[in-house]
């Protein structure tokens, strides 16, 4: 997939384009049951759940490849005002949108 740009704000410099339209990706992520056993172990201490951490980073990365998979289907050059939203869907399980606007390039 051709790699286009990905930017959190509405304008690029030295750029002039038109917009095409919202474009989104999305995913829901969970961890296997023994990793779930040791992150409420780490609850009872305390601190950072590394593997929660990480499950949050491979949805940011799945949610952005998604995102830019939809605006190249748009024939988009690149994507402004790129925000994430996240919530929970149960105590396991996280889903992660990445969503902004697919523009075309004059």
């Amino acid at each position: 997939m051709a790699e286009i740009l990905v930017t959190t704000t509405e304008n690029i410099p030295g750029k002039k384009y038109d917009v095409i339209g919202e474009v989104f990706g999305l995913t829901t992520q969970s961890k296997n049951i023994v990793r779930n056993i040791g992150a409420g172990l780490k609850n009872l201490v305390g601190g950072e759940i590394k593997d929660y951490t990480q499950m949050m980073i491979e949805a940011r990365d799945v949610a952005i490849e998604r995102l830019r998979s939809n605006a190249v289907d748009l024939g988009a050059d690149a994507v402004v005002m790129m925000r994430f939203d996240s919530g929970s869907i149960s105590d396991d399980m996280q889903s992660v949108a990445a969503y902004g606007t697919a523009v075309k390039f004059k």
